[in-house]
């Protein structure tokens, strides 16, 4: 099996994930697995399903290492994953560790984690970056953060199904994915209602 993986770190509203798709598609994927999750977060839970469910000598696709984790030490427990369930990674047009035979080409190896301490790097200088921004704003008396959210602000396409969530008819996660919105958001907008 060839499996594609693909990761944006926010909802499909604000980034879109089928430029990845297409591109995984189009290097051979067979089985597209998504996510909308933060680089460094640490649970993935689509991307661990997928290495738990790849049998030894299955292929994952990615198209940057940036894709798979932030953080070096995620990747280095990924890498150790691959090796361990004879598994190939192909970095798309840059890396590919195969370790199928149960072991890594070392150089490749390491040409794999240099790229994850770059692209953990990276991060930190958008957070920095961000940060510096953010102060910069204030000292010109800008607000910062997103603004105070009312009852008012709650969409009527929540209205529309809360009757339901409250009925135990559908949970949570469903209610997210019929309104169109992120957990956080509905958790936000469940606060402000049992606030009344």
């Amino acid at each position: 099996m060839i499996y594609g993986y693909a990761r944006c770190s926010t909802n499909e509203d604000k980034q879109d994930i089928n430029r990845q798709i297409r591109e995984l598609k189009a290097a051979g994927a067979e089985e597209i697995i998504f996510e909308y999750e933060h680089g460094d977060s640490k649970v993935k839970k689509q991307q661990e399903a997928m290495l738990e469910q790849a049998q030894a000598g299955d292929t994952i696709i990615v198209l940057e290492v940036s894709r798979l984790a932030r953080s070096t030490q995620q990747l280095c427990e990924i890498i150790d994953h691959v090796r361990e369930k004879h598994l190939r990674l192909i970095i798309v047009g840059s890396i590919t560790l195969d370790c199928r035979n149960g072991q890594a080409d070392p150089m490749s190896e390491a040409f794999l984690q240099m790229a994850g301490v770059f692209s953990q790097l990276e991060l930190a200088m958008i957070r920095a970056r961000v940060r510096s921004g953010m102060e910069n704003a204030k000292a010109k008396g800008r607000k910062i953060g997103r603004p105070h959210t009312t009852k008012e602000d709650i969409p009527a396409v929540f209205y529309r199904h809360y009757p339901a969530f409250m009925a135990d008819k559908i949970n949570l996660t469903e209610l997210a994915r019929l309104c169109r919105l992120s957990r956080p958001t509905v958790y936000k907008y469940l606060k402000l209602l049992q606030q009344a």
